[in-house]
């Protein structure tokens, strides 16, 4: 089973992501789930949301505890929540920034998860260029999908269509490819560094 825990703050679609995932994963005839935690939060407040991917039906309902990735969806939660509680040792961690992830002082993290890839895509910058809202959810499901391979962005984008009809869901879908194309490159450049 592969489980995603999605951090963000109200407002910027952490939930709509798990969900949006979920029926990309439904696309290739796996079992899914998606759901959020939160209560009564207002726009800003940190939240998370979860996904679940398997070949075989998921019946365990409890929060992702010891998520196989993490995307990030605010750089400023890094410092202020425990975002990487549970990560598994060869987990995959995604940050929305423009930065690279040596400037966002991570250090901790590379010392207690040594085995874990964690990667940075300036989903919010894509999201502004490509449909004007600093909205990044569905841009940082197109760079998991690289990161982890965890659905194929071809069923992403077509989810995300199906969500946001017309010019919407197009320009989301377009925002999350280039993330797809953005990551990758950072992947393959992180394999030749660490066989360097």
């Amino acid at each position: 089973m592969f489980q995603v825990r999605i951090h963000g703050r109200g407002g910027q679609g952490a939930v709509t992501a798990a969900e949006l995932l979920s029926v990309a994963a439904f696309l290739e005839d796996r079992h899914a789930q998606a759901f959020p935690s939160f209560g009564s939060e207002r726009t800003g407040a940190p939240v998370m949301a979860f996904c679940r991917i398997d070949g075989r039906p998921i019946r365990v309902r409890e929060p992702v505890m010891r998520p196989d990735a993490l995307v990030i969806q605010d750089a400023t939660l890094l410092h202020q929540v425990n975002v990487f509680d549970g990560l598994r040792p060869d987990g995959a961690v995604l940050i929305n920034s423009p930065g690279r992830i040596e400037e966002l002082g991570l250090a901790d993290l590379a010392a207690s998860v040594p085995h874990a890839v964690a990667l940075t895509v300036p989903a919010t910058v894509l999201a502004v260029r490509h449909f004007g809202r600093p909205v990044p959810n569905a841009v940082l499901l197109g760079g998991l999908a690289a990161l982890t391979g965890c659905v194929r962005i071809d069923s992403l984008t077509t989810a995300i269509e199906e969500r946001f009809p017309g010019k919407l869901g197009a320009a989301n879908a377009a925002a999350a490819r280039e993330a797809f194309a953005h990551v990758r490159a950072e992947r393959e450049e992180h394999v030749r560094a660490e066989a360097d």
